[in-house]
């Protein structure tokens, strides 16, 4: 089984460094088809990629930041990550089997 921390953002991943991760796989990207049952994937993904990384059998964990208006669109340092509450957050996550009208 393998740990995999997904983000392009040094603060982000210095933030995980810090919080003692064990972490096997550091990627800026996550190539679905790469993930394992019993995986887990921590980190930022779209929720396509967090879907089918559930779908594999592997656990999500969202980084969950709760950021004020003023803080989004620029890269954030980890000590600023932490200052807003920056966690892991365990989510399943599927699509529904139900149609969207156009």
């Amino acid at each position: 089984m393998t740990t995999w921390f997904v983000s392009r953002h040094p603060g982000a991943l210095d933030w995980a460094r810090q919080q003692g991760l064990a972490v096997d796989r550091w990627v800026p990207h996550l190539e679905p088809a790469d993930v394992r049952p019993g995986d887990t994937v921590a980190g930022t993904l779209p929720v396509q990629l967090a879907a089918e990384v559930c779908a594999r059998g592997a656990r999500y964990l969202h980084l969950r930041v709760d950021l004020p208006a003023d803080a989004r669109g620029r890269e954030l340092q980890a000590h600023e990550l932490q200052a807003y509450g920056a966690r892991l957050e365990d989510y399943v996550i599927r699509p529904t089997e139900r149609e969207v009208p156009p």
